[in-house]
């Protein structure tokens, strides 16, 4: 079976959650701040959408590529992700999943 890659050394990854109803509006500003400041100051994120979900509004995904393995430990190490998941987490109803 062949598998479909990216270019070589791009990293790949999916991050699924929900979040409690409650929080949700607090969430969508927090998601918005989020990836603006990440097209703004991450140029090694290739790509960084998040879907929501249309019938369960309170499901996420982050869909994201990132240029290589630096850019990865960048985006990881940012305040701005210690502050998004500060946000999140506390109002995930389970961990969020991280599917490389």
């Amino acid at each position: 079976m062949a598998y479909i890659q990216g270019n070589p050394g791009e990293i790949r990854e999916i991050a699924r959650y929900e979040v409690r109803p409650e929080a949700l509006e607090e969430v969508l500003v927090a998601i918005h701040e989020f990836v603006a400041y990440l097209q703004s100051n991450e140029p090694g994120a290739l790509r960084y959408e998040v879907w929501q979900e249309d019938k369960h509004p309170t499901r996420f995904v982050h869909l994201f590529v990132w240029r290589d393995e630096e850019a990865n430990r960048i985006h990881g190490q940012s305040a701005a992700v210690k502050e998004f998941a500060g946000i999140l987490y506390p109002k995930c109803i389970a961990p969020v999943e991280f599917i490389k």
